[in-house]
């Protein structure tokens, strides 16, 4: 029996090690001041200096950091508002088809969602460029936020909206006093989420981007083709620190989120 309990752990780890070692071989090989990934020489910053020292490196970094928050904040104020409006559908049957359909989207492969995108925006004459990514990714990360939200919405007691009515609070009092700090966890859970899958998005991303605007997953992909290089390596260690860092956030959020007592501290 204690064999048996000791497999799910070592397939986890084993798993887990098959996942992260070639990312952390990655980061390794970007410290070295050899030129290649066969020989570890010395420890060096030079690659990481060499990142900062790109300006064009910097600007794709800022465009992608904009695209990310603005992304996030939009889809998130309109998912919060697309999952009220869900749940107080009356007709259970259409309620049913506008989730699935919500759910639908998040599972659909990036690709067909960029090349859908690609096609959209082509009929109706939109240049490709920061505002067909920024419109793309608003799109893809609406569905992440109402499926953040919604269970926090679920959670709600009914009596609080109408005890808050009955004091004489307006629809917008409502809104703005009751709801929105009952399903805040899931507000920011869904934002951090957002956020984290813009900034690592490449499928649509590449289909939607032109006329010389680029973020850096698309950038790291053409630099790849161009050649490995250890500076690749620097960009992509940074961007997987930051990205575990939006996940630790995102993970305390869902934490509390989770909590019994989330809905009533102060």
């Amino acid at each position: 029996m204690e064999k048996l309990n000791k497999l799910p752990k070592i397939y986890l780890t084993a798993v887990f090690i098959i996942l992260y070692a070639p990312i952390f071989y990655l980061i390794f090989y970007s410290f070295n001041s050899g030129g290649g990934m066969s020989n570890f020489e010395s420890f060096t910053l030079e690659h990481y200096a060499a990142v900062f020292e790109d300006t064009r490196l910097l600007v794709i970094l800022i465009n992608t950091i904009i695209v990310a928050l603005l992304s996030a904040l939009i889809s998130t104020a309109i998912g919060v508002l697309g999952a009220i409006a869900i749940l107080f559908m009356r007709n259970k049957a259409m309620r049913n088809a506008v989730l699935s359909l919500n759910n639908i989207l998040i599972v659909s492969p990036d690709v067909i969602i960029g090349a859908s995108f690609l096609i959209l925006f082509t009929m109706i004459g939109v240049k490709l460029g920061f505002a067909s990514v920024l419109i793309s990714h608003i799109a893809f990360s609406i569905p992440i936020v109402v499926i953040m939200v919604l269970p926090k919405l679920q959670e709600m007691s009914p009596t609080l909206i109408d005890a808050a009515l009955d004091l004489g609070a307006t629809k917008r009092d409502v809104l703005t006093r009751v709801i929105i700090p009952f399903i805040k966890p899931g507000i920011l859970a869904g934002f951090f989420l957002a956020l984290t899958y813009s900034l690592d998005d490449f499928a649509v991303t590449f289909f939607v981007t032109g006329n010389g605007f680029s973020t850096l997953s698309v950038e790291i992909y053409s630099m790849a083709r161009a050649g490995i290089t250890l500076t690749i390596n620097a960009l992509s260690g940074l961007i997987f620190l930051i990205t575990v860092v939006l996940v630790i956030g995102y993970y305390m959020i869902s934490r509390k989120a989770k909590s019994p007592l989330a809905g009533v501290r102060k």
